[in-house]
């Protein structure tokens, strides 16, 4: 069970500091490598050389500690690094993978994994670079982006992409390179130290480890029950996470853009002469100062990209009177003095904008796009509102900012999905499933066939030695108190059996011999019977029939038990037992009185031993029923079909038949075949047709056990 069972505890998992060393050299390796790179400007990564080796070395759990790590430590000094950490901390797993089944040792598996490398560094970081911010990384020089560009006839985000891969070929393929060679070089023992191990119990030999991963469960297994615990109480805590921060940075953008709004809303309202609204109206450009005034509203709207329209409208009850509408690439605008009908969004401010008064910021989306309207009253010199300075700020730009922080904000929850993921398992794995599984083994396999096994199984349970300090101890040592405690008690236990066995037994034989003595015809008729009981069980298990009923007991309590089926006979008078002819009715009616007098005998018995009932009342079904019919024809009840007890249809076989093939004082013997087919004529009339099936499918062994008793 062990791989050392000297061992001190501590020897069996990774102490924290060594673990906290071991980290922190894996995080110094790759920053230390990407800033070389950098410092010497070549375009080439190199920050996952440390997140391979910690990976290849100590396992999932440290692999993607340094993983992440990396890139948030990256992040003071780098841009947007930390949104990168999901990259590494894939390939840390996939390098864990190939690592702990031995291919990182055989030189034909060290293209895939940097086939894969460059799949998740260059390929899927590229992707999700265009995704979060539409350019590449800037580690491409931009001439050689133009260049490839020219050359593949491609451009824009594809040859970028293109441009990222092949800078990632390089990469990838040096980093695994200098990691597989460092750890050819590193001693086999110095591996083992360094693996990350979370022991609770006395480590477990590589065997027995196959054999708890291959421990089935009847329904979920614990492991998966821990996953999927895991999986969707981190899905649903980054949910509703996502959640709150999407609607609080929409909730702060939208209310940035109003503000936005409002200011160049004022900015406008301040640019108008106030006192020339009515002149703008009706004589348009020709008015004086229209066209300088129209220019500096053109300059205030290309100033600010977010503006999607910007115009100014004296609202009277007829619609809203054109003073200033300026043209944008999509739309024409209106002319000066002309009347735009009032839109439905704004019928329920009417009053108010007739009023002169100030609205509230409006969001609406219609034919025009989803946009932000703001009016700013504009007053003349006497205080008056003449007409209202509107903008519209273009809120899709809103969507954009926020599926992009929803996407920033996924990147970023990968990487702690994941480490949250492997820690969970590994201390899960630790903790739980390895101990209980373990336990679970060594139940399951206690032996109790012999002093030795039993000494050996309980040695097996005492070297778990499993230390986790909680419940789970308890019940450990719950459970090995327990074993050793019954220990204790097995041999008395045995011991009392085998003399319960063997007083049963000689019960049995002594009488079976009685009523043998006193009918002179049966000979060896319980010992053969039994013996052909044997035969039917056994072949009927095989063939899969009644496997409910046919358990080892069973068959164990039938075997024994089967010679005390004609026990009731010792009630019948010598002279029917013994008479050389045929029967009268009225001795026939007395002779079929032993089967009942037989069932009284070991009720008797039964209320006697009450601890035996299992066993007699077998014993019972089979003196009681064995005349019965699978028509429903026999005696004493007339019981058909499965009404009848299994014990009593399997001995209506083996009875006929040696009742055929046996001299009696009122006949002769049948030839083995025809008693063969005389039973063949009864399935499904006097027989049970899948007790008679397996009788007859079992001929060979039957005719042996006939030959032994000397009836051929």
């Amino acid at each position: 069970m062990r791989e050392d069972t000297e061992q001190d505890r501590t020897e069996w998992r990774i102490s924290p500091a060594r673990g906290i060393i071991f980290c922190l050299a894996g995080i110094a390796i790759n920053l230390a490598a990407s800033g070389l790179m950098d410092l010497l400007h070549i375009p080439l990564y190199m920050d996952v050389v440390g997140t391979m080796l910690v990976a290849a070395l100590g396992g999932y759990l440290p692999g993607v500690i340094v993983g992440l790590a990396t890139n948030l430590l990256h992040e003071l000094w780098a841009d947007n690094s930390m949104y990168y950490g999901v990259l590494n901390v894939l390939i840390a797993i996939c390098t864990t993978w190939f690592a702990e089944r031995g291919y990182l040792k055989k030189k034909a598996w060290i293209p895939v994994l940097i086939l894969v490398l460059i799949l998740i560094g260059g390929g899927h970081g590229a992707v999700m670079t265009w995704l979060l911010f539409g350019y590449a990384d800037g580690r491409v020089p931009a001439d050689m982006v133009e260049q490839l560009g020219e050359w593949l006839g491609t451009g824009g985000p594809a040859t970028q992409i293109i441009a990222d891969v092949m800078i990632d070929v390089l990469d990838k393929i040096l980093s695994t390179l200098l990691v597989v060679g460092i750890l050819w070089i590193i001693p086999e023992r110095v591996k083992q130290k360094l693996y990350f191990r979370g022991w609770q119990q006395a480590p477990l030999s590589d065997e027995i480890r196959a054999e708890v991963e291959r421990a089935g469960s009847r329904g979920v297994s614990l492991r998966i029950k821990i996953l999927l615990l895991l999986v969707l109480a981190t899905m649903a805590i980054a949910a509703i996470g996502m959640g709150i921060a999407v609607m609080l940075f929409q909730d702060y953008t939208q209310s940035d853009h109003i503000k936005q709004g409002k200011g160049i809303a004022k900015l406008i309202a301040d640019t108008i002469d106030a006192d020339l609204v009515d002149d703008y109206i009706e004589q348009g450009e020709a008015a004086e100062g229209y066209l300088e005034t129209e220019q500096r509203l053109y300059d205030i709207m290309h100033s600010l990209p977010d503006i999607q329209y910007l115009y100014i409208y004296q609202i009277r009850e007829d619609g809203c009177h054109v003073v200033f509408d300026l043209d944008t690439e999509d739309l024409k605008a209106d002319d000066p003095g002309a009347v735009v009908e009032f839109d439905e969004s704004f019928l329920p401010y009417l009053d108010d904008l007739l009023a002169g008064k100030e609205i509230e910021p409006l969001v609406s989306n219609d034919k025009y796009g989803w946009l932000l309207t703001v009016y700013q009253p504009v007053y003349d010199g006497e205080g008056r509102c003449v007409c209202y300075a509107a903008v519209d700020v273009a809120m899709n730009v809103l969507q954009d900012y926020r599926e992009n922080f929803l996407m920033r904000l996924i990147a970023l929850f990968l990487g702690f999905f994941i480490l949250i993921f492997v820690v969970g398992l590994w201390f899960a794995e630790y903790n739980i499933v390895l101990p209980v599984n373990t336990m679970a083994i060594c139940a399951s396999a206690f032996a109790y066939n012999s002093e030795e096994a039993r000494e050996s199984s309980e040695e097996r349970i005492r070297g778990l030695q499993i230390c986790t300090g909680d419940e789970l101890e308890n019940l450990y040592q719950a459970f090995l108190k327990t074993t050793q405690d019954s220990m204790q008690y097995v041999e008395d236990i045995q011991h009392k059996t085998e003399q319960i066995s063997e007083m049963q037994n000689g019960l049995i034989l002594v009488l079976a011999d009685i009523v043998e003595s006193r009918d002179k015809c049966t000979g060896d008729h319980v010992r053969k019977t039994a013996a052909y009981t044997d035969i039917i069980m056994r072949k009927m298990k095989e063939k899969g029939y009644y496997a409910d009923e046919l358990t080892d007991e069973f068959v164990f309590n039938v075997i024994q038990s089967a010679p005390l089926h004609d026990i009731g006979k010792i009630q019948v008078k010598d002279a029917i037992l013994n008479k050389p002819g045929k029967l009268t009715d009225e001795e026939f009616e007395e002779m079929k009185q032993h089967t009942v007098a037989g069932s009284e005998i070991i009720s008797r018995a039964i209320e006697s031993v009450p601890d035996s009932a299992g066993y007699l009342q077998e014993a019972k079904n089979l003196a009681e029923f064995h005349h019965e019919k699978w028509n429903g024809k026999g005696y004493p009840t007339g019981l058909a079909g499965e009404e009848i007890p299994l014990s009593a249809r399997i001995m209506a076989v083996a009875d006929v038949f040696d009742a055929l093939i046996s001299k009696r004082s009122y006949k002769k013997p049948f030839t083995f075949e025809k008693a063969m087919d005389i039973i063949r004529e009864g399935v499904g009339t006097h027989f049970d047709p899948y007790v008679a099936e397996a009788f007859l499918e079992a001929e060979q062994e039957v005719r042996s056990v006939a030959k032994a008793f000397g009836e051929l």
